[in-house]
């Protein structure tokens, strides 16, 4: 911790040291592959939970559609849209705590049609787990399970009050217990310190996480976090950059808010220790075209 500490610290001079370091720790550990992956906003608001960042939270009013699980035939489209589009992997996201039985039935179904017809991997974010739910989800040939930490254990009760870290943590857990690969990370600028950023990747890396996501928060109106003022986009990059050191083997996603944060630095996180992306927009923003990312990519020198 105190070593990556100072590194988080170094002056922005160094900065092109930095990630070139962490470019060599992904290339040697993880190889030349961007993993791509789109999503989709299966279910939309009302959800209850009060994570304070989220706009699809029923404890704020926001400017967001709502709608309930979409149609098997919807997702499958999107699903078919996605593999065209260059992505590997297609994810569904769900606003909930956890899904009712009809509603995991529903995904369940959705999951189905999707391997059958589309052949592409399927991820899932549907929030809280059982074991059994766990089981059956590997069972359908679900590839990776989504559950982001969001912030450190010390700053978790700031940003979430209807639910613990420890109940993140548990469902982490068991989605790696039956099988299921891992997708578990977090959000920055949502008020904590540098040493916090630090805290959620290593409490992230005793999970051994196949991927972590580096989310930056896009404050939106109507939800608590709407004041918050942007990161400086730099600070951004060297965390990205210490997060390699930390979790050296684990695919390092840029996700909700690179667009608007990063800009044209886009390109140097993933030359500085990312090596994954979500394309094609978010839950209830948008982002760049999958043709767009891909090109990115290309130019870099690396394969998706």
């Amino acid at each position: 911790m105190k070593e990556a500490a100072e590194l988080l610290k170094l002056d922005d001079k160094y900065i092109p040291e930095l990630t070139m370091a962490a470019n060599n720790i992904c290339r040697e550990m993880n190889g030349d592959e961007v993993d791509v992956e789109s999503l989709i906003n299966a279910k939309s608001g009302n959800c209850a939970e009060d994570c304070f960042f989220c706009a699809q939270s029923a404890h704020y009013k926001t400017d967001i559609t709502k709608y309930q699980f979409l149609s098997k035939d919807t997702i499958v489209d999107a699903a078919a849209r996605a593999k065209q589009g260059g992505a590997k992997s297609f994810c569904l996201v769900c606003a909930w705590r956890e899904p009712t039985e009809q509603n995991f039935e529903e995904v369940c179904e959705t999951i189905k049609a999707i391997k059958e017809k589309i052949g592409i991997d399927v991820n899932c974010s549907l929030g809280f787990l059982t074991q059994e739910r766990a089981r059956k989800l590997k069972e359908l040939g679900v590839k990776r399970y989504n559950h982001n930490l969001e912030a450190c254990k010390s700053f978790f009760d700031k940003i979430c009050g209807t639910h613990t870290y420890y109940d993140r943590v548990n469902t982490a857990k068991i989605a790696k217990s039956v099988g299921l690969e891992l997708c578990c990370g977090g959000i920055l600028g949502i008020g904590e310190t540098r040493e916090q950023r630090l805290e959620l990747a290593f409490e992230a890396s005793d999970l051994e996480p196949d991927e972590f996501p580096v989310n930056i928060l896009i404050p939106r109106e109507g939800t608590p976090l709407v004041g918050m003022k942007p990161l400086d986009p730099m600070g951004v990059i060297k965390t990205i950059a210490v997060y390699r050191f930390i979790l050296p083997r684990t695919i390092i996603k840029i996700a909700g808010g690179r667009e608007v944060h990063l800009r044209e630095l886009q390109s140097l996180a993933l030359l500085g220790g990312a090596n994954g992306i979500i394309t094609g927009g978010y839950l209830t923003v948008g982002g760049n075209e999958a043709e767009k990312d891909l090109r990115m990519i290309r130019e870099l020198g690396l394969k998706a």
